[in-house]
């Protein structure tokens, strides 16, 4: 999803800091970048456009950036950043305020008011992935949005981890979205950072319902990918863990072209497939991949898998682990290792 704008390594070491600062200025909004060794700078950039939303991954050497008022003036587009530290630390400082971010952490601050931020990378590159949101699509005045800028935000718990596993995603992905997704998942991108304010400012009845119901269906989808190894997993446990009806839940997912209990099916599916797949795990009996993946009948787990398939697990996890060439010696062609309990 994300394109490759920028990388350093593409340039000659002279010219790398002065084309970085042009790239930032005219991709981003303009900033003054300043760092100790200028030969040894190192950057790359990778943007995504997601209709009126836009999301970058950076990679750098140590560095500060600096937004001034002068240039806000000159270029002052009004927008919310929500950035997600991946790797290094960072320390932000916007509107009197200033924290510093480990990895996993999340920051919000604005683009329309002066701002400094520091990279310690250490010997290597820091990394961050950072959301842009217009101030209008977010339902609270500005004055409102300042008492949470450049505070420290987790990303491991809650609506801040959903927030920062879409940018991770997003930021990894590997054709997981095509181009026709863009809108939509600049919504889910809006959807959730209105959340996650909302969430820290006490406001969460500012939030419109349409969107509290989309960020709903994100936190259920969560919970149901963490919960998969559970066998008692259901529409009615899903809604209990949510605080709603088995009714609201349907409803909740009348426009995601699935239902809960499919979407569980398949999910644990698509983790057996990957596990029958896996060289790794070719010593697992076939019963205890399904166990561990929430089916607790190897029989019932067998016909749902051939209905998806066309062939039973083990017939899948032959052909899988058979075209794989053979790692090292000992190990004629055409030769199988013995085969122990047959399951179905």
């Amino acid at each position: 999803m994300l394109q490759k704008v920028f990388d350093t390594q593409d340039l000659p070491v002279g010219e790398r800091l002065g084309a970085w600062k042009e790239v930032v200025s005219h991709s981003l909004t303009p900033n003054l970048v300043d760092v100790d060794r200028a030969e040894e700078f190192q950057a790359s950039m990778r943007l995504g456009d997601m209709s009126d939303t836009q999301v970058v991954g950076l990679s750098y050497t140590s560095l500060r950036n600096q937004r001034t008022a002068r240039m806000i003036r000159r270029s002052g587009p009004e927008l919310y950043a929500l950035a997600l530290n991946v790797r290094g630390h960072q320390r932000i400082r916007q509107s009197g305020r200033e924290t510093v971010l480990g990895v996993g952490d999340l920051v919000v601050y604005a683009t329309s008011d002066p701002y400094e931020s520091w990279v310690n990378a250490g010997a290597g590159t820091a990394a961050s992935t950072v959301a842009l949101i217009p101030r209008a699509a977010v339902p609270f005045a500005y004055d409102t949005m300042k008492r949470l800028v450049a505070t420290r935000l987790s990303g491991r718990e809650g609506i801040g981890a959903l927030a920062a596993h879409l940018l991770v995603r997003l930021r990894e992905d590997a054709g997981l979205h095509r181009p026709a997704d863009a809108p939509r998942l600049g919504t889910v991108l809006v959807d959730l950072f209105t959340a996650l304010t909302a969430h820290h400012l006490e406001a969460e009845a500012v939030v419109p319902p349409e969107s509290r119901e989309r960020t709903l269906v994100l936190a259920v989808r969560a919970f149901i990918q963490r919960h998969l190894s559970d066998p008692e997993l259901s529409p009615a446990s899903v809604a209990a863990a949510h605080n709603i009806s088995v009714r609201t839940l349907h409803r909740l997912f009348r426009d995601e072209e699935t239902t809960v209990a499919r979407l569980i099916r398949e999910q644990r599916l698509e983790k057996c497939r990957r596990d029958l797949a896996d060289p790794a795990c070719s010593g697992r009996p076939i019963h205890a991949v399904a166990a561990r993946w929430g089916f607790a009948d190897a029989a019932a787990f067998s016909h749902a898998f051939r209905a998806v398939h066309g062939c039973t697990p083990t017939e899948y996890r032959r052909s899988r682990l058979e075209a794989r060439p053979p790692k090292g010696p000992g190990i004629p062609p055409g030769s199988h290792a013995p085969e122990g309990r047959r399951d179905p």
